[in-house]
């Protein structure tokens, strides 16, 4: 069996060192990494993997698209896909800005503790904050796939409407359940939709910018139905007041929280495991959905 070569497709000047070191412990043998990737130049470094090697060598060789313009990345991953043809294919990973792989940690994380997925009439209540975000609108459209009656908060109302117009494009049976929110600060205006799909959640999860605080201490005494609340930020200040980036399924007044360092040891396994699958696939295209499958089956096995 030849090497295992990744070829690692960033749409960033520099290709990441964190993409690469994983790729590296998930087994990958060879890196050729390529920083600065569009639509328009990535055909020929994708010709250059598909070619070289034939047969059962061919599975030999993948493929990782990543970078920090999610919308950048994705554009270069639907190249990518429409460039191979019959079985001269290679396996692929697409995780930009480590979107899908922190989005399915997340999601897991909150399943581990509610039932996301009811048979009941009765669906689960989600709010997403900063749900317009690379991982945020990732984090939403999981969790409506799952049935979730899910709250997409941002600060923009156009954008919320879009993310929850787009989801139910994808997801029909999920468009009832989405309702966008606008909101500009942390704490909850009594009687606003903020306040009410607040206290109504029994999953909280915020996916926003580093530096930008989406929800105080009053808000999280609000959310009185929260079973579990995540904050994914890392950065200081907390996205959500009251939990710690190493937060790890730590109860507090019958909630539990996640912080971002908390999450991260599943993220990693995700992201090792999502590697392993395209070098043992070849037709494998990873994206969103098939992220999560794989997360849910680590998490189903441990």
């Amino acid at each position: 069996m030849p090497k295992k070569v990744l070829i690692q497709l960033d749409c960033d000047p520099q290709p990441s060192t964190f993409d690469a070191i994983v790729a590296v412990d998930a087994g990958a043998d060879v890196l050729l990494r390529h920083g600065g990737v569009t639509p328009e130049n990535v055909v020929p470094l994708v010709h250059g993997g598909m070619f070289t090697r034939g047969g059962p060598d061919l599975a030999a060789t993948a493929i990782f698209v990543g970078g920090a313009d999610v919308a950048a990345a994705d554009a270069v991953a639907e190249t990518v896909r429409k460039t191979f043809f019959g079985p001269v294919r290679l396996g692929v990973l697409v995780d930009p800005a480590g979107a899908n792989t922190t989005a399915a940690a997340a999601v897991i994380a909150a399943g581990r503790h509610v039932a996301l997925e009811r048979a009941s009439a009765t669906p689960c209540r989600a709010v997403v904050l900063g749900a317009t975000g690379p991982v945020g609108g990732r984090v939403a459209r999981l969790l409506a796939a799952l049935g979730c009656r899910v709250a997409i908060v941002s600060r923009s109302r156009e954008r919320a409407a879009d993310l929850a117009a787009g989801i139910a494009a994808q997801l029909p049976a999920a468009a009832a359940r989405i309702e966008p929110i606008e909101h500009h600060s942390s704490g909850c205006l009594p009687g606003s939709a903020f306040a009410q799909a607040i206290a109504g959640a029994e999953v909280v999860i915020a996916a926003g910018a580093a530096g930008a605080t989406l929800l105080d201490e009053a808000g999280c005494r609000s959310a009185a139905s929260a079973r579990v609340i995540i904050d994914l930020n890392a950065v200081p200040p907390a996205g959500i007041e009251g939990v710690t980036p190493v937060d790890k399924a730590r109860s507090e007044g019958g909630t539990i929280r996640y912080g971002a360092l908390g999450i991260g040891g599943t993220k990693m396994k995700i992201h090792k495991a999502a590697v392993a699958r395209i070098f043992a696939d070849p037709t494998a295209f990873l994206g969103t959905a098939e992220v999560f499958a794989i997360g849910a089956a680590l998490d189903a096995a441990t």
